[in-house]
């Protein structure tokens, strides 16, 4: 189980994230922002021009030096998950933030969920005006090493007309939704989950590929997601029969007075280079 919640590296944002504040805007009067650039790495916002139906296809391009992580949508015990706001008179809104599969960290009693490599997270947004688009972002994230530092940065995006070419964004924007996790299929998917009564426990079945990695021998990763700010990825008695896994996972302390019943979760399930992200409901 994670709860996110103070840590050595939380206590550090805190301390500095006065200094995140004071950034530039990266402007552009294209498809793509300027690199805003931070000692742990950079980032920029890509953007393609809205459809008929005011639908954007947009994403926040990462990329971490090498040694550094960021983090996922729920990113362990000490991290920050991505934050991104689009300011009100833009008349753009967001709709929707996508994460392509992240990695597990360990170190000492730190667990992090997060990436070490550049990701770009696919985002869905909304023009609500039909004329000439201008994307104000706000984007703050955590980049760490030894540390971590607050990264935040302020992109002005003009888009220009949908019926230019844009390979090179369009590109950035593909490879993105190819690393995200795929939805359930017949041949990967949980096919059942109970919350045990004192909901210290959550029971899954899970339906996984057929010749996976050492079938009958190798352990999915799973990573629960809960209410905000809470991920659990113990797993206890995980049994593996054939394209069969049964297992708990570890759920212990939830937010004081949480009532599970009508709340959906999130289960993200990898199994070698598969990867499927589905909802639990709970009745």
């Amino acid at each position: 189980m994670m709860i996110i919640s103070s840590g050595p590296r939380r206590l550090l944002i805190a301390a500095v994230s006065v200094a995140a504040a004071l950034v530039p805007f990266y402007s552009a009067h294209a498809e793509m922002s300027a690199w805003a650039d931070n000692e742990g790495g950079r980032m920029r916002l890509v953007a393609l021009a809205p459809d008929t139906g005011g639908k954007i296809r947009a994403a926040l391009q990462i990329e971490p030096k090498p040694g550094w992580i960021t983090y996922w949508k729920e990113p362990g015990n000490s991290g920050i998950p991505p934050q991104i706001t689009i300011a009100a008179e833009s008349g753009v809104t967001l709709d929707a933030i996508a994460y392509p599969v992240p990695k597990h960290f360990f170190k000492g009693a730190i667990e992090d969920i997060a990436y070490d490599a550049p990701v770009t997270l696919p985002l869905s947004l909304t023009a609500a005006g039909k004329g000439p688009v201008t994307i104000d972002a706000a984007a703050f994230i955590g980049i760490c090493k030894d540390i971590c530092i607050p990264f935040q940065a302020n992109f002005q995006l003009k888009l220009g007309p949908a019926i230019q070419s844009h390979p090179q964004e369009e590109a950035i924007l593909q490879a993105a939704d190819a690393r995200l996790p795929k939805p359930p299929s017949q041949d990967f998917d949980v096919t059942a989950h109970a919350m045990s009564p004192d909901r210290k426990t959550l029971s899954l079945t899970l339906a996984l590929p057929a010749g996976g990695p050492g079938e009958g021998k190798a352990v999915p990763d799973i990573i629960v997601t809960g209410p905000s700010g809470y991920a659990f990825t113990k797993q206890i008695g995980g049994k593996r029969d054939g394209a069969t896994f049964k297992v708990d996972m570890s759920i212990g302390k939830l937010p004081k007075d949480y009532d599970i019943s009508g709340k959906q979760w999130s289960v993200l399930v990898i199994d070698g280079e598969r990867a499927m992200e589905t909802t639990l409901a709970f009745e």
